[in-house]
Parts: structure tokens; C-alpha cells; sequence
């Protein structure tokens, strides 16, 4: 019952859902792509056998990656799928996998839109990311006989008060998983007493992720050429681009402030900003070097954020500055750069632990504070240099997650 009454409310909303996709589409035109694909309508793709990953967006199609590859490797005869929501995303696994797997758009969660996808598609085993949990779309699975992993599983304590308040929707959809790959003990806990029966502890993928080579010596070689200290602001979210900018000193030297918004959209948004404090910069887009007089830059890129982290002396992880649970800070750390981070780290909560343990990270209270203490790491090369091999150190400690994956998957997909 419960689960009818969520796709009716789902279907009373769809209107809503359609009008925001074409409005995202006005500046990102892929979404008013393929929307045929978003009712499990699809007219190409890969035919069987085949392995089914999701990855909503940048993050996950980030995280997966070494897991992929894995697989790849583990079953050359299979064709990989990977799925997502977002636009950033689809681009991301476009650029991350290249023409190695197949990717298109995850239904809403409808009952016969779900159902389509999985006779279509028909995979041996789906492997969801993180905490993307959809009631039809597990249904349709377990109907199916199809195993469905959640890896890379981390569940937040606000996450998990969120799912109690729909609980027997959530133990329902938690108890079709055929296994579940926390990251941390904590995890393991809340995601068990959400519903999930079996649930391992198995490490956290990005810990594997290793920053691409190229782009890491080019940001450095960047950094040498300009011959000034750079802060980066990474991954910042709306309204944190405002708050650093209220809190930034007068006199900040010949510091480069490099700001990179988390979301493509925001781009000219926060240009627009720039503009109106007063800033002249640069944009990484233009090809152009920063000016010798400009104080602030702007890296409107995609997947380019291991050229940024080595272009970088110090980062402020963005995310972490509102009560957003903060944006993945271990690709700095294996980048060697050494890391501020705001309050709000909840989504990266054991990651921020050990890396502040480690003497890789710093934590602020807010963003002059951040502010404070990045601009006087970056006046300090002793620490810096202590604090990025820290970070490196920790990231090497703690790879393995993806042999763990592995092994559940293997256990799964059979001879």
C-alpha cells in the first residue's frame, strides 16, 4: 500500500517534474534530450549480458569509476550500462568512460517506466551508488530476479531521520537489496536499522580514485608559470560564493582566489558576482593565463578538477561553508593539496575525521575563518608541504574498497 500511494503521489508531480527539466534545459539543452528515456522508453543500448551502474551525477560517476573499470575487467563479455540523472553527470561518464560503456537516462521511478527499463535492458546485476533508493525501481529488480548492490553506501544521520519519517516505504525498498557496501561501521549501523539485510562494511571507492596524471602536472606547471600563490574555492554551492566574498580580506597579497562552482549552470551566475564586487577575472574558458592584476579567476570547466587541486596551493572544500554535508575533499587530499573545510561535512563525515587526524585537513567555523586560515597556509610552505603529504598518505592507507566491491559483485554475478 504503501508504495501505491507513493506512485500516485509521484504521478500528481509529474507535471511539475516536466516543467523544471525543460526550464534546466533552456541552459543545458541535454536534458531535452532522450526524454523518452526518462518514461523507460529507450531505442538503443547495449544487449545482453549486461552490468548496470548508477550514478546520479559528477560524484558517483566519479566514484565508480575504478569499480567499472574492475568489472570490465572481470567480465570482458558483458557490456556495462551506466545510468544518471543529471546533465553534469551525463557529461562526467561521457568524459570519465569514454565509448567503453553505454550510457542513458534513469526512469522516474514509475511502475511501468521502471518495469521497461528491466525487461530492455535485462542486467545480470545493477550496482546503485551511494544512497539512490527507488522503491519501483527495486521492485522491478527483485521481480526480475536481478541482484541490486548498493555500493559506496553511506547514510547520513539527518539522511537516515529522513527515512525513518517513511518508514515502511524505506524498509521495503532497503530489504529488496541483494547487499550493501557501507563505507564506515556508522554507516553499516543506520543503513541495517533502515531496512538493508545485508550490509558489509567495504571502504570508500574515492579512497581508490586515483587524480589523472596529465591534468595534475599541467595545474602544476600553471601554478609555476603564473609565480603567485593560488587559493582555490572548490566545488563552492549557491550562496557560498557570497559568503567567501563577504569575508574575504582587503589585502590579500598577489593571492589568486580561483573559484570553481560545483554545478556548470552557475557558471556565468557567479561571473556575474565576480563582476559586481568588482573583480576582474579571468575565466578558464577563455584559453587566457590570469592577468598579473587580476585577483580572482573563474574554472568554468568540467572534469577538470585534478588540474585545479594541482593548481592549487590550498583548497576550501565548497559545500562545507552552508549546511550542505560538504563536497568530496579526498580528491585533494590524493592530489597532495592541503584542505580547509567549513562545518558542514556530514556526507563526508569518516573521510573528514581521518583526514583531520592525519594533520592532512583543517576545519573552520565558518567562511572568514576558512578564509584566515587558508590564506595563512598558503604564506607557510612548511606546512603546506606537511599537510599535502599527509593527504597522500592517508588516501594510500585506506585504498582497497574497490577489491572489496568486487568480491560482493562477484558473488552475484555467478559463473
Amino acid at each position: 500500500m504503501a508504495r501505491v500511494l507513493y506512485s500516485a503521489a509521484l504521478a500528481l508531480w509529474l507535471p511539475f517534474v516536466l516543467l523544471r527539466l525543460w526550464w534546466r534545459g533552456r541552459h543545458e539543452p541535454v536534458y531535452r534530450q532522450r526524454i523518452g528515456e526518462r518514461f523507460g522508453r529507450y531505442r538503443t543500448g547495449p544487449e545482453p549480458p549486461v552490468i548496470w551502474v548508477h550514478a546520479v551525477s559528477v560524484g558517483e560517476a566519479r566514484a565508480a569509476a575504478p569499480l567499472v573499470r574492475a568489472l570490465q575487467n572481470e567480465r570482458p563479455g558483458s557490456a556495462v550500462l551506466v545510468t544518471c540523472t543529471t546533465a553534469a553527470g551525463r557529461e562526467t561518464v561521457e568524459q570519465v568512460y569514454g565509448g567503453t560503456v553505454t550510457v542513458v537516462w534513469l526512469p522516474y521511478d514509475f511502475p511501468g517506466a521502471t518495469r521497461r527499463f528491466v525487461e530492455r535492458f535485462r542486467p545480470r546485476l545493477g550496482v546503485i551508488m551511494e544512497t539512490e533508493i527507488w522503491p519501483n525501481l527495486l521492485a522491478a529488480c527483485r521481480n526480475a530476479g536481478i541482484p541490486v548492490v548498493l555500493a559506496n553506501a553511506r547514510l547520513s544521520e539527518p539522511s537516515a531521520r529522513g527515512y525513518r519519517r517513511w518508514r515502511s516505504l524505506a524498509r521495503a525498498a532497503f530489504g529488496t537489496l541483494a547487499a550493501v557496501c557501507a563505507q564506515t561501521e556508522a554507516d553499516r549501523s543506520r543503513l541495517a536499522a533502515a531496512g538493508a539485510a545485508d550490509v558489509r562494511v567495504s571502504g570508500n571507492l574515492k579512497f581508490d580514485v586515483a587524480p589523472d596524471a596529465t591534468q595534475l602536472g599541467a595545474g602544476r606547471a600553471w601554478r609555476a608559470a603564473l609565480a603567485r600563490p593560488v587559493l582555490l574555492l572548490a566545488s563552492t554551492r549557491e550562496g557560498e560564493e557570497r559568503l567567501l566574498l563577504d569575508a574575504l580580506p582587503a589585502q590579500t597579497g598577489d593571492t589568486l582566489i580561483v573559484f570553481v562552482p560545483r554545478h556548470p549552470q552557475r557558471f556565468d551566475a557567479v561571473a556575474s558576482l565576480l563582476r559586481q564586487r568588482g573583480f576582474a577575472a579571468g575565466r578558464r574558458s577563455s584559453g587566457v593565463a590570469p592577468l598579473a592584476h587580476e585577483r580572482a579567476y573563474l574554472g568554468d570547466s568540467m572534469g577538470e578538477m585534478a588540474f585545479y587541486y594541482g593548481a592549487a596551493d590550498v583548497a576550501v572544500i565548497g559545500g562545507s561553508l552552508l549546511p550542505l554535508g560538504g563536497q568530496n575533499l579526498i580528491e585533494a587530499c590524493a592530489a597532495g593539496t592541503p584542505v580547509v573545510l567549513g562545518p558542514s561535512m556530514f556526507n563526508f563525515a569518516e573521510a573528514t575525521r581521518l583526514a583531520l587526524e592525519a594533520g592532512a585537513a583543517l576545519q573552520a567555523s565558518g567562511a572568514a575563518e576558512a578564509l584566515t586560515q587558508a590564506l595563512a597556509l598558503c604564506a607557510d610552505p612548511g606546512q603546506r608541504a606537511r599537510m599535502g603529504a599527509a593527504g597522500v598518505a592517508l588516501c594510500a592507507a585506506h585504498r582497497g574498497a574497490v577489491e572489496r566491491h568486487l568480491a560482493v559483485c562477484r558473488e552475484f554475478l555467478g559463473g
